[in-house]
This record gives structure tokens, sequence and C-alpha cells, in this order.
């Protein structure tokens, strides 16, 4: 993620052409493409472009992000569990007080206003991160590091909150089987400091 400038540049357009364009007489057209199924039927797999875009390449952009960060607690800056103690306190901070906000505009709203407490929480992490690819050539690599670790953690833990929450169905007996293979994966000294 160090030599994204182009790239964060693309989104950045692509998201103000996106506006311009929702926004314009020709909104309608913008919606189309998203309805298009394309994809092989025999394998479920003809789904929408929208749906692609969903399920496909976010899942592609959060792992990508999520091997940044995890590179940078293993042999990063953030290798050392003091430095990771502030951007993950502050990514935790800028989820309470959205929420927080959120809670206290809609408490008088009425009984179904305080469903969407939780979507405050999460910032945009594709735009943070193209922010921080655009400028990051000119910040310190420390602040450069805090920032993607905060957006990071901050999404990550929005989307946890978001999935156990706000969820029909929770299966606890499958999500702590899930959680304590993933701590068996990783090493109990694998976050050591320097």
């Amino acid at each position: 993620m160090r030599t994204e400038t182009v790239g964060g540049l693309l989104l950045l357009a692509a998201a103000m052409g996106a506006l311009l364009w929702t926004t314009s007489a020709w909104a309608e057209g913008y919606r189309a493409p998203g309805a298009l199924r394309i994809g092989p039927a025999a394998l479920h797999l003809d789904l929408t472009v929208a749906q692609w875009t969903a399920d496909g390449l976010l899942a592609i952009f959060f792992f990508v992000a999520g091997l940044e960060l995890k590179r940078e607690f293993v042999a990063g800056d953030l290798r050392d569990p003091r430095r990771a103690v502030l951007p993950i306190a502050a990514a935790v901070g800028g989820m309470v007080v959205p929420a927080l906000v959120f809670v206290a505009f809609a408490a008088g709203s009425g009984a179904g206003a305080l469903a969407g407490w939780a979507i405050p929480t999460a910032t945009d992490i594709a735009f943070a991160l193209a922010v921080l690819a655009i400028i990051g050539t000119h910040l310190p690599a420390a602040l450069r590091t805090f920032l993607l670790t905060l957006a990071v953690v901050d999404d990550l833990l929005a989307i946890a909150i978001i999935a156990l929450l706000h969820t029909d169905s929770l299966a606890p007996c499958r999500c702590c089987l899930r959680c304590c293979r993933w701590g068996s994966l990783n090493r109990p000294g694998w976050w050591r400091g320097s």
C-alpha cells in the first residue's frame, strides 16, 4: 500500500464522477449496470454486478488491507505492543464516539430510531486508504502506520459489531470454534516487543 497514489486518485475521481452522475438527469443509467447478471449459472454464480462487487471485490480489498496490517504487527512498526495500543484505542474511540453522538440525536425520535446506531461506527476504509495513499508520501512513516491501523481496526471492529448484533440467527458455538481456531493459528510469541 506504499505506492498506490494512482489507485487512490482513481478511486476519488470515480467517486466524484459517481456523485455527479447519480445527482444528474441520467441517474437511472447509473443504477442499470449494477443489476446486470454475469457468471456461470451452473455453479450458482450468476450474480449481479453489484453482488460481485460487494461479495468479491470487497473481500479481496479487505484481504489485502488485512495482510498489510498483519505485516505491520509482525515485522513493522506495530510489532511492539506499546506502539500498537494507541492506534487500536483510537479506533475503538472512533467507533464509540460516533455511536454515542448518533444515540444522542436519535434518542427522542421514536422507537425504531436507535436501530441504526452501529452504522456510524465504521469509517470508509477504502476512502481513508485512498487519501492516505495520495498524501502518504508526505507523511512520516509512524503517522502513516498509525492512520492505516486506525482505519483498518475501526472498520474490522465495526463489521464485527454489525455481524454479531444485527443478524437474524447467530451460532455462538460456531463463532467460539472459529475464534479458537484463529487463536491457535497465531503462535503465542508472534507479537513480541523489540
